[in-house]
C-alpha cells in the first residue's frame, strides 16, 4: 500500500503496533508509511491525499491547481482558514489565507490508492493569484502557466475584453483591485509574441573527420556542449559552464593568438573553421562538406634528400624587410578556411601535393607544420629541433618525418614536420585524435607547466591501451628530456594518440603520441639556465639517475625494467651523438652552426655527468 492514515485505511491500534514492530514509520500524528518503502517519494506521490486528509477544509491553489499536485522543489500550495507551512520530509505544504469569496471548482485525484475529489482554485482565481503581490503562491506560477491561464480565459470568454470582465467579477468581489488591474492589463495588452534572442549567442557544430559529433553552444554566459550519440567519447564537458577541455586545448596561443588580436574563446571559435585531431567547427552543419579532409596524399619523405626539403617552397617569404615575413605568414590567417594552430612558437599549416609543392593550406588539406626560424637569438630554432628529432629517432622513438626546407629571401632554414595525427590515404578510414595532457587533466593552457611527470603517469596508465609499454616510453621520454636540456616539455607537448576503428564506439588504441616539438632550451638567450618544465621526484634540475628510479618505481615499472631503459638511452644517445651530421644547409648558417655545437656539447656534458 504505502501510504496509511489513522481513520481511513488503518485504524489506531494497528497503526501503532506495526510501527513498534518496525514494519511502518511514522510520518506525523496519523500518517504512516511502509518502512520498507523510499519513504520521501511515498510522500511526494500520495502529497494531495495527505493535504486533504490535514486540512480538509483547504482547497489547492496556484502552481498545485494546475499541476494538481507537487511543485518539482516539492511544495504543494494550499489556500485554507491561515497562513502556515507544514514540513513533512520531502514535502513542504504552503497554505495562505483564503479571500472572503473564493472560487473553486472540484477535481478528481488518482495517485495509487484509488480516486477522491479535492476543491480548486478555479481558472478565474488562479489568474487573479498570479498577480498577488509579495505572495509565494504568485511566484509559483511562472510566464508559461500564466499564458496557458490567459489563453484558456479568452477561449471560454470568446476575447481578451470578455476575459477580463469575467476576471474583474470575482476581484472585486474579494477586494483584489490591484490583482484585477495587473490581470486586465495581461489580457488585453497581451506579451510579444515575437522571439527575443540574445544576439551574442550562437551554435556551433563540431565535426571530427568530417561528420558531426555534437553541438557547442554559448547562451552569453556559459557554454554548453551537446554530444551526439555513436562515436568514440572524444570530447567531454568536465566543468558545466565552461569551454570543453579538448576544444579548448585546439584554440590559437601565442604567436597566433596576436595575430588573430583577441583572446575572446567565442571569438578566437568563430574565427576559424579547421583544427588539429581532425577537428572542424562550423556555425552551418552543412558547411562540414565543403571543408578539404585531412589526408596524406603524398609522403615527405619521397621530397627530402639528407635531413633537407627536396621540393619547392610556394610559401610567405619576407621580401626586402625582415619584419615583413611575420606579416606575410599572419595574412593567411585572415581566411577562415586556415587551420588554427595551438602553441607559441611561429607555425604554419601547410600540404605538400603530389608534385611535391609545399603551399598553405588555406583550402586543401593540411597535411604538413611548417615551423619558421624566430627572431632576437631563435633563428637556429628550428635546426635546434630537427637535431633533437633526429637524436630521438636514433635511440628508439617514434618520430614523425621532418626535414629543414631552405627559405626564400636568405632566411635561416624552416622545420617541416609531417602529421602523424591524421590519415596516411584514402583507403585510410580510421578515425585519429591527438590528445594533449592539459586537455586530458582538464587544465587551461596557462596551467600547462603546473604538474608532474608522477601525475603524467598516474594518469597514462588506466587511459592507454598498452599500460606497461607506455609508462616505459613516458620514463624514457623523460630521461631525454633532461638529457638534451629540454626546459620545454610540457602538458601541451605531451599527449594520447586515440585511434578508432569506423563505426566503432570506442578507441581501439590510445597510445602516447609520437615524439613531437623536442628542444635544446639552453642554448638560446635567457634560457642558459633552463630547468625541467615537468618536476620528477620533486626537482626540476640536478637530476640523477636515482631520481628515475623513483620516478619509475611511482609509476609502477618494476626496477629492473627501469634500469634497462635508463641504461639503454644513455648509451644510445653517447652512440648517436658521434655519429650524427649535419647537413649542409646548417654547417652554411653561422646562427644554426652554432647553435648546433653548443647543443651537442650541453648534452655531452649532461651524459657525462649522469650517474
Amino acid at each position: 500500500m504505502g501510504l496509511y492514515l489513522i481513520g481511513e485505511n488503518l485504524d489506531k491500534a494497528r497503526g501503532h503496533y506495526r510501527t513498534e514492530t518496525g514494519e511502518l514509520v511514522q510520518i506525523m500524528r496519523g500518517i504512516y508509511v511502509d518502512a520498507a518503502d523510499d519513504v520521501d517519494t511515498v510522500i511526494l506521490k500520495h502529497a494531495v491525499r495527505i493535504a486533504k486528509y490535514l486540512y480538509p477544509s483547504a482547497y489547492l491553489a496556484a502552481a498545485s491547481a494546475i499541476l494538481l499536485g507537487p511543485t518539482r522543489d516539492g511544495r504543494l500550495y494550499l489556500t485554507g482558514r491561515r497562513n502556515q507551512r507544514t514540513r513533512l520530509r520531502s514535502l513542504e505544504i504552503v497554505q495562505n489565507e483564503a479571500p472572503s469569496h473564493p472560487s473553486v471548482v472540484s477535481a478528481a485525484i488518482d495517485e495509487g490508492m484509488g480516486e477522491f475529489r479535492i476543491d480548486v482554485s478555479s481558472i478565474r482565481q488562479r489568474f487573479l493569484e498570479a498577480f498577488r503581490r509579495r505572495s509565494e503562491h504568485a511566484a509559483s506560477i511562472g510566464d508559461t502557466m500564466k499564458m496557458t491561464l490567459a489563453e484558456r480565459l479568452i477561449e471560454e470568454y470568446g476575447d481578451g475584453k470578455g476575459a477580463a470582465d469575467a476576471v474583474w467579477t470575482l476581484a472585486r468581489e474579494n477586494q483584489w483591485y490591484r490583482e484585477g488591474e495587473q490581470a486586465e492589463r495581461y489580457l488585453l495588452h497581451r506579451p510579444l509574441t515575437v522571439a527575443v534572442r540574445n544576439e551574442a549567442a550562437f551554435e556551433l557544430t563540431v565535426g571530427w573527420h568530417g561528420k558531426p559529433i555534437g553541438e557547442l553552444a554559448h547562451d552569453g554566459v556559459e557554454w554548453r556542449w551537446k554530444p551526439i550519440d555513436g562515436g568514440p567519447p572524444l570530447i567531454r564537458q568536465t566543468t558545466p559552464g565552461k569551454l570543453p577541455p579538448f576544444i579548448l586545448s585546439l584554440l590559437p596561443e601565442g604567436w597566433l593568438e596576436a595575430v588573430l588580436n583577441n583572446r575572446d574563446e567565442r571569438v578566437l571559435l568563430r574565427s576559424g573553421r579547421r583544427y588539429m585531431s581532425n577537428i572542424t567547427i562550423v556555425e552551418t552543419r552543412g558547411d562540414l562538406a565543403d571543408l578539404p579532409a585531412d589526408v596524406l596524399m603524398t609522403r615527405l619523405a619521397d621530397f627530402s634528400d639528407a635531413g633537407v626539403f627536396t621540393g619547392h617552397y610556394a610559401g610567405p617569404g619576407r621580401g626586402p624587410l625582415e619584419a615583413d615575413f611575420e606579416r606575410n605568414l599572419a595574412r593567411i590567417f585572415t581566411r577562415a578556411e586556415t587551420p588554427r594552430l595551438s602553441g607559441v612558437q611561429i607555425k604554419a599549416p601547410m600540404a605538400l601535393d603530389l608534385n611535391g609543392t609545399l603551399e598553405p593550406s588555406i583550402s586543401k588539406p593540411f597535411t604538413h607544420i611548417l615551423k619558421p626560424a624566430g627572431t632576437s637569438g631563435f633563428e637556429a630554432l628550428p635546426v635546434i629541433e630537427w637535431l633533437a628529432l633526429t637524436l630521438g629517432s636514433a635511440i628508439g622513438f617514434t618520430v614523425p618525418s621532418n626535414v629543414l626546407v631552405p627559405m626564400p629571401d636568405d632566411m635561416p632554414p624552416a622545420l617541416l614536420i609531417e602529421r602523424f595525427d591524421i590519415r596516411t590515404g584514402p583507403a585510410d578510414k580510421r578515425l585519429l585524435a591527438l590528445e594533449d595532457f592539459t586537455s586530458i587533466l582538464g587544465v587551461p593552457t596557462e596551467a600547462k607547466y603546473d604538474s608532474t611527470m608522477e601525475r603524467l603517469a598516474r594518469t597514462l596508465r588506466p587511459l592507454s591501451t598498452a599500460a606497461e609499454d607506455d609508462a616505459l616510453l613516458l620514463l624514457k621520454r623523460a630521461l631525454f628530456a633532461w638529457l638534451i636540456a629540454d626546459g620545454d616539455m610540457h602538458l601541451k607537448n605531451l599527449a594520447l594518440l586515440k585511434v578508432a576503428d569506423p563505426g566503432s564506439g570506442y578507441f581501439g588504441s590510445v597510445r602516447l603520441a609520437p615524439l613531437y616539438d623536442a628542444v635544446t632550451t639552453q642554448v638560446f638567450p635567457g634560457l642558459e639556465r633552463d630547468r625541467m618544465a615537468l618536476k620528477i621526484n620533486g626537482k626540476d634540475d640536478r637530476l640523477r639517475r636515482v631520481d628515475f628510479k623513483v620516478f619509475a618505481a611511482t609509476a609502477g615499472i618494476r626496477a629492473s625494467d627501469a634500469d634497462t631503459v635508463i641504461g639503454s638511452v644513455v648509451e644510445d644517445l653517447r652512440s648517436a651523438l658521434d655519429k650524427v651530421e649535419l647537413p649542409a644547409i646548417v654547417s652554411a648558417s653561422a646562427a644554426g652552426s652554432d647553435a648546433a655545437s653548443r647543443m651537442l656539447a650541453v648534452i655531452a656534458k649532461r651524459l657525462e655527468s649522469f650517474a
